[in-house]
């Protein structure tokens, strides 16, 4: 059974699940996929599935929860990532940006305005498509995070 860093994935509308696998396969690391709607779940060795409650959240808590200090959180939701960091976790973006205790703060301010303009109707729609660059972005960050973990004491 693989040890150290473990990843976990808030799966809902989770991108980049085949690169997590990849990187999960090669480094042998833990994945757990936390997701409050059903999925195409994995039968792969490495991958937990863990399916939670619809109370607001729950995925959210079952994350912050479980993890350790070391662990890598994948998400796109801002305050799940600060949760993290403040737990000692490495948090990532599905793009492969990494949240870090010196641009969360400024990434939660934005996500403040960006409701509130929204709510204004001056911001209309979602943010640009998934791209492949985003995806080799992630891969790359994830990669990275990973190696980071594995060197931590």
């Amino acid at each position: 059974m693989p040890s150290g860093p473990q990843i976990y994935v808030d799966a809902d509308a989770c991108p980049v699940k085949d690169e997590i696998r990849r990187v999960a396969e090669r480094h042998r690391i833990i994945v757990h996929l936390v997701s409050n709607r059903g999925f195409r779940t994995s039968d792969h060795p490495l991958i937990r599935n863990v399916l939670v409650g619809d109370a607001f959240d729950a995925a959210d808590n079952w994350i912050v929860e479980h993890l350790a200090p070391g662990d890598i959180v994948i998400t796109g939701d801002i305050q799940l990532a600060d949760r993290c960091l403040k737990a000692g976790a490495q948090a990532l973006g599905h793009n492969g940006r990494a949240f870090t205790v010196n641009s969360i703060g400024a990434a939660l301010a934005m996500r403040e305005l960006s409701s509130q303009l929204r709510d204004m109707g001056e911001i209309k729609g979602g943010g640009p498509a998934f791209s492949q660059r985003d995806r080799t972005n992630f891969l790359n960050a994830l990669e990275q995070a990973v190696q980071r973990a594995q060197r931590a004491p």
